[in-house]
């Protein structure tokens, strides 16, 4: 009788279950060997998954199980237990319960006790050992990721592939250094966006210079033929995600995104706030400095779109009524440049703004005479004030220390609220679910504030050495006919221009009248 099943042996085995020996796929073959010997069944084929969780079925030596199934090569699958099959008990439970009667498929999990073609007690529990099986598949889940959110605020990092311009440590895994390669293309870039210019712009220039992509770094191929598979093609949002990331000034950022549950591969961005952050990690390749300086460069290029022709103030414009941006428009038939208010372009039929027309060339000479005087009143200010004393940097310096003083009795209440909590476990007031909630609550509104307090402590600007960056520009601009658009974003923040004509210029600096 035994002749007429044809056996596919299938053996599995997860990163999770590297540590026990009972589970690897030397002792499953020995085992299943065994019972096959014993049984004088006929085995056809070895289904090996070396490495894959069980809950999820898409496993190359599982589906090719699958196919061999639909084929009619296999009738009969034996495992060692019903957890090496799957511990996904939806799936599972469809497999045995649908599947394999469907197919007429007899399948035995040795140590389970289960065998489809035989009517046992063993066959009616099967149901409760999926769940079983899924349920320690969801707390070793929990556990890796408890681990791996412990191991992230040590700052230590746990991520597969490297940032670029950085690899890992040969003697500590989580530890990043530089890659010297990497690094001088990485400073290449912020070099590029400290002079104003957009990530598409950057993005061609790489490519044109043929500087190689990260992912011709990775080995990544190409589905198409025009790209380089030597260089790549660089793209904005490569550059955007450079230009944006932390990881640059020597601080481990990590938990940026989570899995929707343990059973999915699908990740989800977590919020901002979320995020693990730890200073201070790793060696920077950018200075916090630079870095901060070109995050505020940022807003003012991200939507400039690039054009044949170069406007000195493009991207600083801003509808004065509606605050929505102005851009400009050259026309081939004056062979003169306008302004127009985006929104209004958009949405003229709904009146929603007015064109805001105006003559650019007019505009930006108008605009550079007001922000020369504005220049020369602040110098001759500055003199007056350096005489005396720097009372906007004390200022600054008292606020600050009013925070932090602020944060910590907060936190010194919060402390003795979690004192409290422990005394009210120990008198039977809370039991332990209880306190272990309430405490835990406590202790992370602690943290983060500890961590508000170091970005305070850290982040404390001074004022004194911003003054004198902002001279620096003013001097340089002052000094030369015609100002480059690095000296006017350095000195700009923002220009609402109104229907009336009247001109509002947000500087980067004070600007007292």
């Amino acid at each position: 009788m035994n002749s007429n099943f044809k056996v596919g042996l299938y053996m599995r085995l997860s990163r999770d279950d590297f540590t026990h020996e009972s589970d690897s796929i030397v002792s499953q073959r020995s085992l299943l060997n065994q019972y096959v010997k014993e049984n004088n069944y006929n085995v056809i084929d070895e289904y090996v998954d070396d490495g894959f969780t069980g809950t999820n079925f898409e496993r190359p030596a599982f589906k090719k199980m699958i196919k061999d199934i639909e084929l009619g090569k296999i009738n009969m699958i034996i495992t060692k237990d019903m957890s090496r099959l799957g511990r996904d008990y939806i799936t599972t439970g469809e497999l045995i319960e649908k599947y394999f009667p469907n197919n007429n498929i007899r399948y035995i999990a040795i140590n389970d006790g289960i065998d489809t073609f035989i009517d046992n007690t063993n066959n009616d529990i099967a149901p409760f050992k999926a769940i079983m099986n899924d349920m320690y598949a969801k707390d070793i889940s929990k556990k890796v990721k408890s681990s791996l959110h412990s191991r992230m605020k040590d700052g230590l990092y746990v991520s597969g592939r490297c940032p670029f311009g950085y690899m890992k440590d040969p003697n500590n895994k989580n530890h990043l250094v530089i890659n010297e390669e990497q690094a001088k293309i990485v400073k290449l870039i912020f070099d590029l966006a400290i002079k104003g210019n957009t990530y598409h712009y950057i993005a061609g220039e790489l490519t044109k210079r043929k500087i190689k992509t990260p992912a011709s770094y990775y080995n990544y191929v190409w589905n198409t033929k025009c790209i380089s598979k030597e260089f790549g093609v660089w793209v904005d949002t490569t550059i955007k995600s450079i230009l944006t990331n932390g990881i640059y000034i020597g601080d481990t950022i990590q938990g940026k995104t989570k899995k929707i549950n343990y059973k999915l591969k699908k990740t989800i961005k977590n919020n901002p706030n979320d995020y693990i952050i730890v200073k201070n990690t790793h060696k920077a390749i950018i200075d916090r400095d630079t870095f901060n300086y070109v995050q505020t460069l940022l807003p003012k290029n991200i939507k400039r779109p690039e054009k044949k022709r170069f406007y000195l103030l493009d991207g600083l414009l801003y509808c004065g009524d509606c605050k929505h941006r102005i851009t400009i428009r050259y026309q081939n038939k004056t062979g003169r440049s306008y302004t127009t208010c985006d929104y209004y372009r958009t949405y003229s039929k709904y009146h929603v703004c007015t064109t805001h027309t105006n003559n650019y060339e007019i505009l930006e000479n108008v605009i550079l005479d007001n922000i020369k005087d504005v220049c020369k009143k602040y110098l001759d200010k500055n003199k007056i004030r350096s005489s005396i004393k720097n009372i906007k940097f004390e200022e600054n310096t008292i606020n600050v220390k009013k925070h932090i003083e602020s944060i910590k009795l907060i936190n010194k209440k919060l402390t003795e609220n979690l004192d409290k909590t422990y005394m009210d476990r120990l008198k039977g007031i809370l039991d332990e679910s209880q306190y272990l909630r309430i405490s835990k609550n406590i202790k992370s509104e602690i943290d983060d504030n500890k961590r508000i307090i170091d970005n305070f402590k850290y982040e404390q600007i001074d004022s004194h050495k911003v003054n004198k960056k902002i001279e620096k520009y003013i001097n340089e601009f002052l000094s030369i006919e015609n100002p480059t658009r690095k000296l006017i974003i350095n000195l700009v923040e923002k220009i609402y221009i109104y229907q009336d004509k009247k001109i509002d210029i947000i500087f980067t600096f004070k600007n007292t009248t």
